[in-house]
């Protein structure tokens, strides 16, 4: 299956009505990017059940800004509309036949336990104290020389 290009228009929709979505962003002057190329769509090939998608870095700035991409080439993997994998950089054959392995595998209902836990542990945290406020400031002498004048007055 050849990969789908992206849009902020179908970003979501096509996360969520698949079950994996890798999605890869790339941007036209990047070396990595047109190395890995050909890699991701051997991958897509290979795996026709898992959308493999990519986004255009420089006609999709929106996109870019809201995952917070900030290389090239940039790796995303969805899996039941949760993102579960994350990471920058061109990835040889092997490598990516292994995150799409764990992607395939991972249990999810750990991984929302995992997700539930953290959130509550931040609930949990106690939040720093608000420091005190400042005492009223009494109007003195200003700093410095209590000298005044012209010198030599």
């Amino acid at each position: 299956m050849p990969t789908r290009p992206l849009t902020q228009q179908t970003f979501e929709q096509v996360i969520a009505s698949n079950h994996i979505v890798l999605v890869e962003f790339w941007a036209s002057w990047c070396g990595w990017c047109t190395r890995f190329a050909p890699v991701y769509g051997s991958s897509a090939d290979t795996h026709p059940d898992i959308v493999h998608a990519t986004v255009d870095g420089e006609a999709e700035n929106g996109l870019v800004a809201a995952a917070q991409i900030d290389s090239y080439p940039w790796l995303m993997g969805f899996r039941e509309g949760l993102l579960v994998y994350s990471q920058a950089g061109y990835l040889p054959a092997g490598h990516l036949e292994e995150v799409v392995q764990q992607i395939r595998w991972m249990d999810m209902d750990a991984f929302r336990r995992e997700i539930l836990d953290a959130a509550r542990a931040q609930d949990e945290q106690p939040q720093p104290a608000a420091p005190p406020p400042a005492p009223p400031r009494l109007a003195s002498l200003a700093p410095g020389s209590r000298q005044y004048g012209w010198p030599g007055l």
